[in-house]
């Protein structure tokens, strides 16, 4: 465990350290698109946070092949060589895409490029585990299949739920989270080394994009632009990948009796290779929303709207980090729901916790105007909004949630987006809560 920690600090700090400079070369390389119709912050941000993300990857990899005990990974498997080659491939398409701003086509043929690159160094899915049934070996052609389509339905789940300041990086870290903790049982408890690879790559994501996020927590100071969003949804696939397609059932049942009881074990972590997916079930959510409603409207299904689900909690009235919270505590339920069915299937309890906080979730989901108020002890902790005014009263809940005791709340709400290049531009987002969008595309 200790190894796996020592490779996530040191994949969180270079890309931390990396970021602020990645930022600055953004800015000079002009890497600062115009306000789009469907963007939700108000001057030009810079983007290109992927190539932090990327070195911090390879700073991850580079540093755990130096380990005693992870070592072993890259000297008894390629899966680690051949993530990093995808990964670099999906990494340039990205950073040519927040440019250059290329074709929605050609980013798909780049996605299943990089995808067939890593089935050709064997980060492929070689069997399928079916409740009831067992293992079902899968040929050349079905395996490929398989994997180069979850890793293009990943990579663009991941790329579509990035709306927000700080919600593409914050969730797929729950999610990475999550299956770091069952990978790590599965390798640890049971003794079963290929399931190593599967941790090792949760374990680098989380230092991704826990590196990243003090820079795009809201109000956002660099966007991770496709270049990163691309990059971390092939990392996340490829855990999946590592563990459900090279792992086999047999061995799990020299410890839960049967293989039909091993494959039940393995229940949280193949799902996601079938829909929906439960580690990242609600960026997979707003994918499949997001194509039924263009779809049905006539249009692309890479045609840009405001309809995601980040969107929608804005809509109703929640405010910036409101609807990313709340956002992250779906993530968070839905993920760690799966692992704690993983741990104790027949617990009554983990089904009525479940029960319970998605109660609790729906309930701050219809308060968007509810803005609580903490102790004195307290209002160091907490973001200014929802600390108490020295000698003065707490002022009614204003019509605009997300702007509490804002004298500069109307300037806000009023001013227009900045271009691009315009003087006097620092790239950060500057924000006032929106309760209406009128425009929907």
């Amino acid at each position: 465990m200790r190894e796996y920690l020592l490779t996530l600090c040191i994949t969180a700090a270079v890309t931390y350290l990396l970021t602020g400079p990645v930022r600055k070369f953004a800015i000079v390389a002009g890497a600062m698109p115009e306000i789009r119709a469907r963007d939700v912050h108000r001057e030009p941000t810079p983007r290109l946070g992927g190539i932090a993300m990327f070195f911090g990857l390879c700073a991850g990899l580079l540093v755990a092949d130096h380990l005693t005990n992870l070592n072993e990974v890259f000297e008894k498997s390629n899966e680690p060589r051949a993530l990093l080659s995808g990964a670099a491939l999906i990494w340039l398409i990205g950073v040519l895409d927040d440019k250059f701003e290329i074709d929605a086509l050609i980013k798909l043929g780049g996605q299943m490029i990089a995808a067939g690159v890593m089935v050709m160094q064997g980060l492929t899915i070689l069997w399928l585990p079916i409740p009831g049934v067992g293992n079902v070996a899968l040929t050349q052609w079905q395996g490929t299949l398989l994997t180069v389509a979850l890793v293009v339905i990943t990579i663009n789940a991941v790329n579509f739920v990035d709306g927000l300041d700080g919600l593409a990086a914050g969730m797929v870290c729950i999610a990475a989270g999550a299956f770091f903790l069952y990978a790590y049982r599965i390798w640890y408890s049971y003794g079963i080394e290929a399931a190593a690879p599967g941790t090792l790559f949760a374990a680098i994501l989380m230092g991704m994009c826990l590196g990243f996020l003090p820079h795009n927590m809201h109000p956002a100071r660099i966007f991770m632009g496709d270049s990163g969003s691309m990059l971390i949804g092939l990392v996340l696939a490829a855990g999946a990948i590592s563990i459900t397609g090279q792992l086999d059932p047999d061995a799990l049942a020299l410890f839960t009796g049967s293989e039909k009881a091993a494959v039940h074990q393995t229940v949280p972590v193949y799902i996601p290779l079938l829909l929906p997916l439960t580690i990242i079930a609600v960026p997979a959510a707003d994918l499949v929303l997001a194509i039924v409603r263009r779809t049905w409207r006539g249009q692309s299904p890479f045609a840009a709207d405001r309809g995601h689900l980040h969107h929608r909690l804005l809509e109703i009235g929640h405010s910036h980090s409101r609807a990313v919270l709340i956002m992250y505590f779906w993530s968070a339920l839905i993920a760690f729901g799966a692992l704690a069915y993983s741990v104790n299937s027949a617990s009554m309890w983990i089904v009525l916790g479940v029960v319970f906080l998605s109660a609790v979730g729906l309930v701050l989901l219809l308060l968007p105007r509810f803005t609580p108020r903490v102790p004195v002890w307290a209002q160091h902790f907490v973001p200014p909004r929802y600390r108490r005014r020295r000698g003065a009263a707490v002022e009614p809940e204003t019509a605009d949630a997300g702007v509490r005791e804002c004298p500069a709340a109307e300037a806000l709400e009023e001013r227009a987006p900045v271009p691009a290049g315009a003087p006097g531009v620092n790239g950060a987002t500057a924000l006032g809560a929106r309760s209406r969008f009128l425009d929907r595309g």
